[in-house]
């Protein structure tokens, strides 16, 4: 007699496991990192669940879902702007879907240059949307630093997602 509950496959908090993780994630995102001479700059960690589980499991991870989280970062980062992350997040998330049988069999360097180039894309949005809402330029030198340091802690993010996916999403 085999109990389900301790199979692999448990269901539905199985099927869970993205949406869980893309909201731990986001709530990293906000935890700021206090470098001196930059306000505060943290990885866009809510960027890379999506990347991954977007690029992996897109099954897992709705739309709605990614509404959502984006919705969360807005808030817990008080971002006047309400929208701007779901935006961002959702077009990510349309941009992968064309491009997943390229990136689902490569090897991680090229999954981590798709991701370099979507981190670009997603910050210059933002800034180009902060810019214009602020009716002018604004400087630029945050938000690179934000995309070099999200792309600098892709690997670990990356890592700890998929040894998430290993552990519980194998059978599902």
């Amino acid at each position: 007699m085999a109990f389900g509950f301790f199979q692999r496959d448990a269901g539905l908090p199985t099927r869970l496991i993205p949406v869980t993780t893309t909201v731990l994630f986001a709530i990293i995102s906000v935890v700021p990192l206090h470098i001196p001479g930059f306000a505060v700059v943290t990885p866009a960690f809510a960027l890379m669940a999506v990347y991954h589980w977007t690029v992996y499991r897109s099954d897992l991870l709705p739309p709605i879902a990614v509404f959502g989280v984006g919705l969360l970062l807005d808030v817990l980062n008080a971002t006047p702007y309400l929208g701007t992350s779901s935006l961002s997040l959702l077009l990510v998330r349309s941009a992968l879907l064309s491009q997943r049988r390229f990136l689902i069999n490569q090897p991680f360097p090229i999954v981590w240059s798709g991701f370099l180039l979507v981190t670009g894309a997603v910050f210059f949005f933002e800034w180009a949307v902060v810019s214009f809402v602020h009716t002018g330029p604004l400087s630029a030198q945050p938000f690179i630093f934000g995309a070099v340091l999200t792309v600098a802690s892709f690997p670990v993010g990356s890592y700890l997602l998929a040894r998430t996916q290993r552990s519980f999403l194998m059978r599902v």
